[in-house]
């Protein structure tokens, strides 16, 4: 595709129409759709989203074995609980009073909220938001509460001193509305937490004209660098307190695999996804040692951020 000729596209952070074609990609994940999807890069702003968003396509795009709608296992996930119990447990400490209440969205069957219990006697109220009623069947059964359905349309009488929002942030057309309606629904001494994908990174630059993982075509609709993603909370009443990067080993995996896929070396399908693969947990895990040694002089293609009330 002749990037010259593309018509300029407003980004969904900024408003601007300084981009251009970063990446055209396909579902090499699920094959949901035999679609081609194109992915702009803001000049303004930094961000990378997708034009169309493929809002119509939501049920479609996020088939019943998707991996957050069911309780992962293996040792890469293993690996990554212990990690994130680790940072969980530091924001619980942080927090004052006698009673938590937290908030998992997009947080499938409530598997993460299931260890955060555990970590702190104090966690009262566990509320998982999400789109797959099968999950909530199960985040019912374990105790926490579940509403189907979006964020912006989510009521709750409940202020949560933490909101998980990992792997989320990315997947909806309005990030800034979003964050908008998290922060009605925080507590004052409250924290956000969100893990997102970073564009700025090695792998992004190596992948980005095959399959980048980081897209998760087609269900990443915008993607920031810390540029972006700073500029993003501009209108909010949000503040970072804490950026650091962190492993992006599923993305490696996902873009090798794919490429595999592509020169017909191993297969793929929607009934044996990447994410199920027998190669996807040990190049997962050769590539969360790479990244976590080359994590303290250059940027990994994942970010933790904790945010808090600016006032």
């Amino acid at each position: 595709m002749n990037v010259e000729h593309l018509p300029a596209v407003a980004c969904p952070v900024c408003r601007e129409t300084k981009s251009r074609l970063w990446s055209s990609a396909k579902d090499y994940e699920y094959f949901t759709s035999s679609k081609t999807y194109d992915y702009f890069h803001c000049n303004a702003c930094d961000t990378i989203f997708i034009n169309p968003i493929p809002v119509e396509e939501l049920r479609t795009i996020y088939p019943s074995n998707y991996y957050s709608f069911k309780a992962p296992k293996g040792i890469v996930v293993k690996l990554k609980e212990w990690l994130d119990k680790r940072l969980f447990k530091k924001i619980l400490a942080s927090i004052p009073g006698d009673s938590i209440n937290v908030l998992d969205i997009g947080g499938g069957t409530g598997w993460l909220l299931n260890s955060i219990k555990k970590l702190d006697q104090r966690v009262n109220i566990t509320q998982v938001v999400d789109i797959d009623p099968d999950a909530g069947t199960i985040a019912l059964a374990n105790g926490h509460r579940y509403f189907e359905g979006r964020l912006e349309d989510f009521v709750s009488t409940e202020k949560f001193h933490l909101v998980l929002m990992l792997n989320l942030i990315e997947h909806v057309a309005h990030p800034q509305q979003v964050l908008l309606k998290t922060d009605q629904l925080l507590h004052p001494d409250g924290s956000i937490l969100i893990k997102t994908p970073n564009t700025r990174s090695w792998d992004a630059r190596l992948f980005r004209r095959g399959y980048w993982g980081g897209l998760h075509c087609p269900r990443h609709w915008v993607i920031f660098s810390e540029k972006s993603f700073r500029l993003l909370l501009t209108p909010t009443n949000l503040s970072v307190q804490q950026l650091k990067y962190t492993q992006g080993a599923p993305f490696w995996a996902f873009s090798i695999i794919a490429a595999l896929h592509r020169k017909h070396m191993v297969r793929i399908s929607a009934q044996r996804p990447i994410v199920y693969h027998w190669l996807f947990a040990p190049i997962s895990a050769v590539f969360a040692i790479f990244d976590f040694t080359r994590s303290a002089f250059t940027k990994t293609s994942q970010m933790f951020v904790i945010l808090k009330k600016t006032n």
